[in-house]
Order: C-alpha cells, then sequence, then structure tokens
C-alpha cells in the first residue's frame, strides 16, 4: 500500500510541475519558483514516504529556495 501512495504522490508532482512548466509567460523567477517548490514537494514526498506534511513542505522550502536562486 506505501509503495501505491508514493508512486501516485510522485506522479502527481512530476504533473504538477510539467503544467506549470507550460507558462510561456512567466519571469524567470516564476519559473524557478515553480520548478524549486515541484522538485521539493517530490523530495518531501520521497522522503518522508508519501507524507501530506512532507510533500507540503518540501514544496515550501523548494518555493523558497527556487525564488532566491534567481537573485
Amino acid at each position: 500500500m506505501q509503495l501505491n501512495k508514493r508512486i501516485a504522490s510522485i506522479g502527481l508532482v512530476f504533473a504538477l510541475t510539467l503544467s506549470l512548466s507550460a507558462c510561456g509567460n512567466w519571469s524567470h523567477r516564476d519559473r524557478n519558483t515553480a520548478i524549486g517548490a515541484g522538485a521539493g514537494a517530490l523530495g518531501g514526498a520521497v522522503l518522508t514516504n508519501g507524507s501530506a506534511l512532507g510533500t507540503v513542505g518540501g514544496a515550501a522550502v523548494g518555493g523558497i529556495i527556487g525564488h532566491q536562486v534567481s537573485r
């Protein structure tokens, strides 16, 4: 059961990241923030075995890092 939850979380994060990257009128910083949030959510989901709190926390941290990278 845990494996299915992890696969579903990874698939959801991947689909969200892919759909956000299609926004061509975003600034470079906006794209970095979205990509960082997607990567952070993926990392958080993997590290916490699909925990919702881990996924959201990873997305928040990744989004902040992605935003700061483009400064």
